[in-house]
């Protein structure tokens, strides 16, 4: 049994994009992905039958947005954007889709200008028992 949870921001042009609530929820269907969140505050709930590995690129998909290792959804890294991956507030290298998530992690993912000051998040402040 796998049961963690990990935060994500998205930043663009310095300004947070909400992750929306209810991805990898099918509530017709009654369904639910291991990957999804129930809340539009970036919190990502992992609970599977299973003990795996679960990845950034996963959960992506069940947002249906595209992320590459220059591009977020249409934003592509070029003339002066940049696409800069972060966990817990350690720039990451490498495709971010590859991200592992584990319990408590905090993922930033931030597009702009290669210049622009962010307010880059760090860890995310958990709720009691979660």
């Amino acid at each position: 049994m796998e049961h963690i949870h990990t935060h994500l921001d998205v930043i663009v042009d310095g300004k947070p994009v909400t992750v929306p609530a209810n991805i990898g929820i099918d509530e017709q269907a009654r369904q639910i992905s291991p990957l999804h969140a129930h809340e539009a505050n970036g919190v990502i709930h992992i609970e599977s039958p299973v003990k795996a590995a679960f990845s950034l690129g996963q959960f992506m998909t069940e947002w249906d947005v595209a992320l590459t290792q220059d591009s977020i959804g249409a934003l592509k890294a070029d003339g002066g954007n940049t696409l800069r991956t972060y966990v817990n507030g350690k720039p990451y290298t490498g495709s971010p889709a590859a991200i592992v998530f584990k319990d408590h992690d905090e993922i930033a993912i931030v597009y702009g200008p290669a210049g622009q000051k962010v307010d880059l998040p760090s860890s995310y402040n958990w709720p009691a028992g979660e």
